[in-house]
């Protein structure tokens, strides 16, 4: 399952590189895309693990940007 997610307050590029690196390796994920321009994320995963895919990309992305908020 590929989904596209909305984010908030992220405020650097350099972050939104580091974070899509870091969701790149979450076990279960195919493929991550952090767009800092556009302010979205991309995730692709397999659908039964899915939701417990997203709650670490949540931590993850809190870890390097504490402010940024994706909206589910």
């Amino acid at each position: 399952m590929k989904k596209v997610f909305k984010t908030e307050d992220l405020d650097c590029a350099n972050c939104a590189t580091k974070m899509e690196r870091a969701i790149a390796k979450i076990s279960g994920v195919t493929f991550a895309n952090v767009n800092f321009m556009a302010q979205k994320l991309t995730v692709e995963a397999d659908d039964a693990i899915f939701d417990d895919v997203m709650k670490e990309v949540v931590k993850v992305c809190k870890k390097i940007e504490p402010d940024c908020r994706i909206i589910l």
